[in-house]
């Protein structure tokens, strides 16, 4: 039975202290950032802020651009929410004084149809108007709660108020509900913040709509089921159409159930979440088989060299994760986040942190890349790209990878009555509100390097410590106080129930074996192979560290066990696996009769999102095995 009592653990009660995760919000804190405000400043960003485009004029602004600059926003709040720096406040309060200058008296706010197209406001679905305004909602919250400055959050709510008026009570616009969701949560989150009743409804009339306005149009070249307007929102049971938009209307649907303690929508939410995890995910997380509008597609259609992968489909389904765990203590929620979470999303930025992916394929060959990039136009397939890039004509990428490791810390708890979950192992502290109890825990790990977690309580009092013990693993122990204890296990947590001390410390050792995993049978395109993982890390092979080898004519043993080694990979030691291997010997022409003749290899194999930092070379993730 669902309680609908779950709460978050918010940024302000956690700090990242160390491990993995501070290292990594080192990167983006010292490199990121600026590299993102560097490139959104050359390509003209910032400077449409200022409104003073005309026709005939370069830098042309674009219908999200401004979604772009609050993401930046929003993920630079979060580190300010921890360390105050007054050369990025004044960044950011320049960017903020803009958006006030040319803001309408009436509260309107897009760049693009105030100089490009003003006659055209609210008429076209599909131009991201309410998109934008989401992120400038949750910029503004990120913004006011890490400096206490408002200016940028009285900017939002006056434009989200003709928004409401437009909407849900005049019916003026030509459409209804957003062509591309992300608004819905973020009324949920001002509602939150702001406690008016006005922003909730707001989102719940987007989330009611949908699927039921004979005025919602959608691309020429697409269908209803692109923007998930295909069925109201509590009959969607299958995940469709373009994944972002799918991940935050899903995200809005489980924030309302939430609110709400609806069932419906806490259902038709779980149907979603099993359809995606059990038919139309990658091993690595990724969601999105196909470029054509970057979508889902059907059950098990997971082809690997056209993977599509979105970084931005990885963290939006990180969101909705976070919330499910919210709606239903189960630790598979956490799984997929955090698998998600050390694959695909962090693929999508270079171990420097100044370059990004916007796809994030499962396998690459340079050799298809340069025929296809020598065909005509025409003839061309969809290949994802094999470096790196440090700027996208759409951006959303980036900005979006400094919020999600800015705030990675809300991922470490959650809480519900009288317990704690743990959710995403990493080093840091916390205070967490249970009733009238302030419980600090203090957590140090070498997850996911490593699987020992050690939690010290910091304050005297009786709870219970729910304990995530991932699907990866086949054995744990547990410790406190250095005595080993057993617990009982529940939807993956074991629990500790006790009287806890100051100073109790417990220890989660989590055995760390290599797996060998197999998809489905339906999965076609990966029949009869096997992909490696360690803990939650994906692995993969690349051609620079393998003499060049076919890695895809490579045949692993599932029954051998790994080499654990390290492999340095621009600058940054990382965990590497070595498994020996067969390859059939080279042949002359292009057929022969079968033979069973092998030569042994050994394989070098590193984290998934390690790949591509050493310029293009081929790469693969499933193998054929014995």
């Amino acid at each position: 039975m669902r309680k609908y009592s779950g709460r978050p653990v918010e940024l302000d009660e956690v700090v990242v202290t160390d491990g993995f995760w501070k290292k990594e919000q080192e990167l983006v804190e010292n490199t990121t950032i600026g590299a993102v405000y560097d490139r959104f400043e050359e390509t003209g960003r910032f400077e449409a802020l200022k409104c003073e485009w005309k026709e005939g004029m370069p830098g042309k602004p674009h219908i999200f651009w401004e979604s772009d600059i609050t993401k930046w926003i929003e993920g630079a709040a979060y580190f300010l929410s921890k360390k105050r720096d007054p050369v990025l406040e004044e960044k950011i309060d320049i960017l903020v004084d803009r958006m006030e200058r040319y803001q309408d008296e009436d509260g309107y706010l897009n760049v693009y149809f105030t100089v490009v197209e003003p006659g055209e406001r609210f008429v076209r679905r599909t131009d991201h108007e309410l998109y934008c305004a989401g992120h400038l909602i949750e910029g503004a919250i990120a913004y006011a709660k890490a400096t206490g400055k408002t200016k940028m959050l009285d900017i939002a709510v006056k434009y989200i108020d003709l928004i409401d008026r437009v909407f849900r009570i005049e019916h003026s616009a030509a459409f209804d509900t957003p062509g591309h969701e992300e608004i819905e949560l973020a009324l949920v989150k001002l509602y939150r913040y702001t406690g008016k009743e006005r922003y909730k409804l707001l989102a719940e009339y987007f989330l009611d709509m949908r699927g039921k306005s004979a005025r919602d149009s959608t691309y020429d070249f697409a269908d209803q089921e692109h923007m998930q307007s295909h069925l109201p929102v509590r009959d969607q049971k299958t995940a469709e159409g373009h994944c972002v938009r799918a991940l935050y209307l899903y995200s809005a649907m489980a924030d309302m159930a939430m609110l709400n303690s609806e069932d419906a929508l806490a259902e038709a939410c779980q149907a979603l979440f099993e359809n995606i995890t059990e038919k139309r995910i990658y091993i690595t997380g990724g969601i999105g088989s196909t470029y054509r509008g970057e979508s889902f597609t059907f059950d098990y259609d997971l082809p690997e060299y056209t993977a599509y992968n979105e970084t931005c489909a990885s963290i939006a389904l990180t969101m909705f994760c976070k919330r499910m765990w919210l709606i239903e203590a189960d630790g598979k929620y956490a799984d997929w986040a955090e698998r998600a979470l050390y694959n695909t999303v962090l693929g999508g930025i270079s171990l420097a942190g100044d370059s990004f992916y916007y796809e994030n394929p499962l396998a690459a060959d340079p050799r298809r890349n340069r025929f296809n990039s020598s065909r005509a136009q025409g003839l061309r397939e969809h290949l994802p790209i094999l470096e790196r890039v440090k700027v996208f004509d759409c951006s959303c990428c980036p900005p979006n990878l400094i919020r999600m490791i800015g705030s990675i810390g809300e991922y470490m708890y959650s809480s519900s009555g009288d317990t704690i979950y743990t959710q995403c192992y990493m080093s840091g502290d916390a205070g967490i509100c249970l009733g009238d109890q302030l419980i600090r825990l203090s957590q140090r790990t070498e997850y996911p390097m490593d699987g020992r977690v050690e939690i010290e309580v910091e304050t005297k009092g009786v709870f219970k410590l729910a304990l995530r013990i991932p699907n990866w693993c086949s054995d744990h122990r547990i410790m406190v106080n250095g005595e080993q204890c057993s617990c009982d296990i529940w939807h993956s947590y074991a629990i500790l129930d006790r009287s806890w001390e100051k100073g109790d410390r417990v220890e989660l050792i989590l055995k760390m074996d290599t797996l060998f995993v197999e998809a489905n049978r339906d999965v076609v395109d990966v029949a009869g192979r096997v992909a490696v993982m360690r803990g939650p890390l994906v692995y993969c092979a690349e051609g620079i560290d393998n003499e060049d080898l076919p890695l895809r004519d490579i045949r692993l043993d599932p029954g051998a066990l790994p080499a654990l080694g390290t492999r340095v990979i621009a600058g940054r030691t990382l965990p590497s696996l070595v498994l020996e291997g067969t390859l059939r010997p080279e042949m002359q022409g292009l057929y022969r009769r079968y033979t069973r003749n092998r030569e042994k290899i050994s394989l070098t194999m590193i984290p998934y999102f390690a790949w591509a930092n050493r310029g293009i070379t081929e790469m693969n993730t499933w193998f054929l095995a014995d």
